[in-house]
């Protein structure tokens, strides 16, 4: 059995058909506007990658390139997509911090840090 997609030249619906692996195919319509003249469309999809694929890419020495250390923007926005690669909700806070780096309202250098490193 496949789902695939179509779209109806007529009316312009844009919809799935599960069809099974057979010889005996039924001819396929509209459920519109029961027009026969449809066209096979490209459907997405995506691969699900185990967690030791999704390690091995973000351990990958190009993912690293264009990064520069010394402008927060770039390490931020380094930071979100290694959570999205991880599938992992670094919050709202995070988020926000983020954001804030990437449009330049983050900390500046001349505030005082009090963090202990």
């Amino acid at each position: 059995m496949a789902i695939y997609e179509y779209s109806c030249m007529d009316c312009k619906k844009r919809f799935s058909l599960l069809e099974g692996v057979g010889t005996c195919k039924p001819e396929k319509v509209c459920p519109r506007c029961k027009s026969k003249n449809l066209k096979k469309l490209i459907s997405l999809f995506s691969v699900t990658k185990s967690e030791e694929a999704r390690l091995e890419a973000l351990a990958d020495p190009s993912k690293l390139s264009g990064i520069d250390e010394n402008d927060p923007a770039s390490i931020a926005r380094w930071a979100k997509k290694m959570g999205k690669e991880l599938g992992e909700d670094m919050g709202e806070d995070f988020d926000q911090m983020v954001e804030e780096e990437m449009s330049g309202e983050g900390h500046s250098n001349e505030e005082t840090d009090d963090r202990i490193y």
